[in-house]
């Protein structure tokens, strides 16, 4: 008879908090935005920060979009269910308001997402001089890149989404506000 000897399991090494914190990152870039499901909350901006504590719990700042937003009891569910699914536990989420969210806070990423998904992005940042005295941006259409462009309602499928027209390929489209 012989005997053949198994060695033990090995035993994961836990994540130091700086590895934790990035992998935490990197489970976040997976939840979707539930009004602009080509975004994740981080290329929309809304994960402001990821921490993880001396007690070993998981801290989320997360800055809603905009005061009464519908959709920030969904995505704070999402954050929440995708960190345990992914064995963080326990987990604090703090809304954050200050500084208040804007579209400046999109990844690159996540404009070109908006962009091949056919809503045009922000098209300049809120702190610009056309944006503070309210004048119609020049939008170039996510299809053709014309900029010979109209809106057709300040109104989208969101609150922060207008329709546009686009005069030279004559497509419809939603343009991503800057807000």
């Amino acid at each position: 008879m012989s005997t053949v000897e198994f060695a033990p399991a090995a035993v994961p090494t836990p994540l130091k908090p700086r590895e934790r914190e990035s992998e935490a990152w990197r489970v976040l870039g997976e939840v979707q935005d539930p009004e602009i499901p080509v975004l994740s909350v981080v290329d929309l901006g809304v994960i402001r920060r990821v921490h993880v504590a001396p007690s070993g719990a998981l801290e989320v700042d997360l800055a809603p979009t905009y005061s009464g937003c519908p959709a920030s009891l969904v995505i704070r569910s999402s954050v929440v269910s995708a960190l345990r699914a992914a064995g963080f536990d326990p987990i604090s989420v703090t809304e954050v308001l200050s500084p208040p969210w804007s579209s400046d806070w999109l990844s690159e990423a996540g404009r070109q997402k908006l962009k091949s998904y056919g809503i045009a992005p922000p098209a300049e940042s809120v702190a610009s001089p056309r944006a503070l005295w309210r004048a119609e941006p020049s939008v170039a259409c996510p299809r053709c890149d014309s900029h010979d462009t109209q809106v057709t309602s300040q109104f989208g499928s969101t609150p922060c989404k207008a329709l546009y027209r686009c005069n030279a390929c004559l497509e419809p489209f939603e343009y991503f506000k800057c807000i």
